[in-house]
């Protein structure tokens, strides 16, 4: 019995990901509370999403994708989930600090592809002039806060009640990271 193969890449995102990221994104707009935005998205709608997360700063793009292990030409990659650091807050006091994100595809939990992004996210930060990551993570979601803690983020808060989808109320949980000494 054969069994395929898969290895894990994680490199920048890329105009050509588009579509499959909209795709992500969008399974967790239609079926969970984990974004709060309620209508599902264009590729073209989130282009400028996309495009404000260039292969370097402080505002990354990491994409996970999944190749069979032969190797063979002209399979395509199929994306896994992505990983990004974004503007936290537009006031430019705020410009060493950034908002961290990770959304997989539906069927690629539980297979440490989370880890891989937010290691290759955060070893793309580290020369960069960020000092702090944050994430607002919607609760319940026991996952995401391993996740975070297991990269050092610590808890600092909740917002309670802060979105509404689905007809119901929904508190987030905010941790933040150091990435930086303060050496002012």
């Amino acid at each position: 019995m054969s069994t395929e193969r898969t290895e894990v890449q994680v490199r920048p995102g890329v105009e050509a990901d588009l579509d499959a990221l909209t795709a992500i994104y969008n399974h967790y707009v239609r079926e969970t509370p984990i974004t709060f935005d309620t209508a599902v998205f264009t590729s073209e709608e989130r282009r400028p999403w996309l495009l404000s997360h260039p292969e370097d700063g402080p505002h990354r793009l990491m994409v996970a994708t999944d190749t069979d292990s032969q190797g063979v030409p002209g399979n395509a990659q199929r994306i896994l989930g992505y990983a990004t650091s974004s503007a936290f807050r537009p006031k430019p006091a705020y410009a060493t600090s950034v908002e961290v994100t990770i959304y997989l595809a539906p069927d690629a939990g539980g297979r440490g592809v989370g880890t891989l992004l937010y290691e290759a996210l955060f070893e793309a930060l580290a020369d960069e002039d960020v000092h702090r990551a944050y994430a607002g993570i919607a609760q319940p979601n026991e996952a995401s806060v391993r996740l975070h803690e297991r990269f050092g983020f610590r808890y600092v808060g909740t917002y309670r009640e802060v979105g509404r989808k689905f007809g119901r109320y929904w508190d987030v949980a905010w941790y933040e990271k150091d990435l930086q000494p303060t050496d002012l």
